[in-house]
């Protein structure tokens, strides 16, 4: 069974491991990673980022989000981890039914996910789609010519 809680320092060895274990984020990306958690851990939700562990027997993944400056209700999704050796358990899926719960309870009505176009990356644009996200916008040679920003969208709320 998966438990979800709010992440505490004693987490972040273990989330920056699953990062590197998972061969989806660069150094640069993972470095980008442990200052939003540093940011956390000294704001918490002040600090606008919403950082969340999945555990099963250990640190199994996270989450991590927040509200989108200068926006009414829409929420941004920066990051999903989860350890390669427990992939496939719908732990990525619970990490994201409970930020889309918990930004519902704030009185979010948008959420945004930013990914890459590249091949390895599309188990992670399925995972969205599959979820009821949608691709919002796409910009061409984003990252690096060939390299795409593809945006997921789902719309929480009416209001």
């Amino acid at each position: 069974m998966i438990k979800i809680r709010p992440t505490i320092p004693e987490d972040r060895d273990p989330i920056l491991q699953i990062l590197k274990r998972t061969d989806y984020f660069t150094s640069e990306e993972i470095e980008i990673a442990d200052e939003l958690l540093n940011s956390y851990f000294g704001q918490s939700l002040e600090s606008g980022y919403w950082t969340y562990t999945a555990l099963a027997d250990k640190v199994a993944g996270y989450v991590c989000y927040g509200p989108t400056p200068m926006t009414e209700g829409t929420y941004d999704i920066y990051w999903i981890a989860v350890d390669p050796d427990v992939q496939g358990r719908k732990i990525g899926t619970e990490l994201l039914t409970f930020a889309e719960a918990d930004i519902a309870r704030h009185k979010g009505r948008l959420i945004t996910v930013s990914t890459s176009s590249q091949e390895k990356y599309s188990s992670t644009r399925s995972f969205y789609l599959k979820r009821g996200y949608h691709e919002g916008a796409r910009i061409h040679d984003y990252y690096r010519p060939g390299d795409d920003l593809v945006i997921y969208v789902k719309l929480i709320s009416e209001d």
